[in-house]
């Protein structure tokens, strides 16, 4: 009896000392890929890139966000500069495709054919310095003031198809992003809801999506830009579930997704939160296996309309949004799994 009992001790022993190293084990995976690595920011405009290393002072790799636009078509050598210092600086660009702001429409012009083959021709003259070229085929179509003036996702899927297309076409590994839609749109004149927008699109051609490599999404915290982390829904900083779970439905695939825009509106409300705002996206939500980059919106908004969400003022001097943007990567990384 003794024996047994002994016996029986000496087995849940070992039992117990192999799960304690597999949790060891798995805890150190974990924390190998729980980083803030794929935390990056998104620019306006390519001199910009000299202050990202103001706003991440470390040697890791990270993502960049920025429009290209019909008017930088003649500024080959700035572009070639921010490509070059983008290798310095190890930073990953990710480039959305623009056309011209039209002020007789209010709008941003639909391009043409022409002006596609123009914007991946300058792509293709320049020295990325890295295999993956990674390109966002325009933006948040499901706002007329982005397209045109008007609501078309027929006229926009036919572009995207002809666009992937030719960017392929050109052998340099581009990586292909759609536009992102603004999750908390409705149905307007102005506004299509998403999903009610992306139905169009499936309906239009279902293999639409075969001409993408990633998801792009605009993931906000929705309503006012001020919502906290922990609210869920389509208009919050969760959307993209929403947006791949759709995508997984109609498809069948299971898509990675670049977080392109996002973030909060610094007020007297929100301020105060900030920080751990911040942690919480990265410990929840960004930290998500799908979520391959995450470029909070803006570098530089000030001064203008979009200077609640600046990194740096008109004065280039850091903001709330930098300090807590910062405190909040400084204690992920230091976390101890």
């Amino acid at each position: 009896m003794v024996k047994y009992q002994v016996k029986t001790l000496y087995i849940s022993l070992i039992l117990a000392f192999l799960l304690f190293l597999n949790l060891v084990f798995l805890q150190r995976a974990k924390a190998q890929t729980l980083n803030s690595q794929k935390l990056g920011m998104h620019l306006l405009h390519p001199e910009e890139i000299g202050q990202f290393r103001q706003i991440y002072p470390d040697e890791a790799w990270r993502p960049v966000t920025i429009p290209l636009t019909l008017n930088d078509l003649d500024q080959w050598q700035l572009w070639q500069d921010f490509f070059d210092q983008a290798k310095q600086l190890k930073i990953i660009p990710i480039i959305r495709l623009s056309t011209r702001f039209d002020p007789q429409l209010n709008a941003w012009q639909i391009p043409s054919r022409k002006d596609i083959v123009n914007l991946v021709n300058f792509l293709s003259s320049l020295d990325w310095h890295q295999d993956e070229k990674f390109v966002i085929v325009f933006n948040e179509v499901n706002h007329a003031a982005e397209w045109g003036g008007k609501i078309d996702p027929l006229l926009y899927g036919s572009i995207l198809k002809f666009t992937s297309s030719w960017l392929r076409s050109e052998g340099k590994n581009y990586q292909i992003l759609p536009a992102a839609m603004d999750l908390a749109a409705n149905n307007s004149q102005e506004t299509r809801e998403a999903f009610s927008y992306l139905n169009d699109l499936y309906h239009f051609d279902q293999e639409i999506f075969d001409y993408i490599d990633y998801w792009n999404s605009h993931s906000y915290p929705n309503p006012d830009f001020s919502a906290a982390p922990t609210k869920k829904g389509q208009n919050s900083v969760r959307g993209f579930t929403y947006e791949l779970n759709w995508l997984k439905n109609k498809t069948g695939k299971d898509f990675n997704v670049f977080i392109t825009e996002t973030g909060w509106a610094s007020s007297y409300l929100t301020n105060y939160y900030l920080d751990d705002y911040y942690l919480y996206a990265l410990q929840h939500i960004w930290s998500d296996a799908r979520v391959k980059a995450v470029t909070p919106f803006l570098m530089k908004g000030s001064p203008g309309p979009f200077a609640s969400f600046s990194f740096f003022d008109a004065a280039n001097h850091p903001t709330v949004q930098l300090f807590s943007l910062q405190k909040a990567v400084k204690s992920y990384d230091n976390l101890s799994f």
